[in-house]
């Protein structure tokens, strides 16, 4: 991915969406809304209570981003959303987390691994939650934003290229059914290791980044990661459509073409062609979700090893 500083005549990307520089528009500050629930995590987990102060260094960490990468979800605030903890899902991740002995969380294309932070608030154990983004800038601003340091935050942030094979290389899916042994995920240098050993992926809003190839080549990545142990899960939420094929969006003032999937070949691309038929049970659903001035589909799914 190119730079963020640009002329106006270049381009910049994330994934393989592309835009030109002139079309980045700038920091808008009252784009700014914490719910309840947000403000009451981030109050907690960064220690500062007062509304105004919160605001302010947030604000100082989204601006910093910004000048890395200007991507959508920094610029109209969606990464403070605490999405997996939204999915149908995320109860049993927890779950996982306190019963399945040495469970590991993958949060994959995580920005600032809010929701890493949070499976870890909420009780599975930081030191086997890993936080991987291809932007090392995003994964030291995570302590930033959240007043940590790697001292106090046990989670690994692995940065890393998902197409880069010496990162994670294709690997079929596992067999055993086996529990797994420890894993010190503070040593890991890429997710090779982790072939046929992970719990749980979220992989939100990363898919819809790519092409149909490359989101085929992610699926099959992530799928040699998952244990063969049932209720392993890999889940996500990623623009929808009734009949796969390219969604246009308007997000910041720019067009922006998206490959995305229905649910019926979300399905069967998991269902079939990742893994044996009859091997997972793909769950999806369809969802209106208003960004900017406008209402998006969003496919919120879960795969899960049966």
């Amino acid at each position: 991915m190119e730079s963020a500083s640009m002329h106006e005549d270049s381009t910049t990307s994330f994934g393989d969406i592309r835009f030109h520089a002139a079309s980045v528009p700038p920091v808008d500050t009252s784009l700014y809304n914490l719910s309840p629930a947000q403000a009451a995590f981030f109050k907690t987990q960064t220690g500062i209570n007062d509304d105004e102060d919160l605001k302010r260094h947030i604000l100082e960490v989204q601006a910093k981003a910004y000048k890395i990468k200007p991507y959508p979800c920094i610029h109209g605030f969606s990464f403070l959303r605490l999405g997996l903890s939204t999915l149908s899902v995320y109860e049993h991740i927890l779950e996982l987390g306190r019963e399945r002995p040495n469970a590991v969380l993958l949060d994959i294309g995580c920005c600032f691994g809010i929701d890493s932070r949070k499976a870890a608030a909420d009780g599975f154990p930081a030191k086997n939650i890993i936080s991987s983004d291809l932007v090392n800038e995003f994964l030291q601003l995570s302590h930033e934003l959240f007043k940590t340091t790697p001292a106090s935050y046990p989670g690994c942030l692995l940065p890393g290229d998902i197409f880069d094979p010496e990162f994670l290389s294709i690997a079929a899916p596992s067999d055993d059914v086996s529990p797994a042994p420890a894993v010190d995920v503070s040593s890991l240098k890429s997710l090779n290791p982790l072939h046929g050993r992970v719990s749980a992926i979220n992989a939100i809003a990363f898919f819809h980044l790519f092409n149909e190839e490359k989101q085929l080549h992610i699926a099959r990545a992530l799928a040699g990661l998952l244990s063969a142990q049932p209720g392993s899960v890999i889940c996500g939420a990623d623009t929808g459509t009734f009949e796969k094929g390219i969604v246009a969006a308007n997000l910041t003032g720019a067009e922006f073409q998206i490959f995305s999937h229905s649910p019926e070949s979300w399905s069967s691309l998991w269902d079939g062609e990742i893994f044996e038929k009859g091997t997972v049970k793909v769950e999806t659903e369809l969802v209106e979700i208003p960004m900017y001035d406008k209402q998006y589909l969003i496919m919120r799914w879960s795969v899960t090893r049966l």
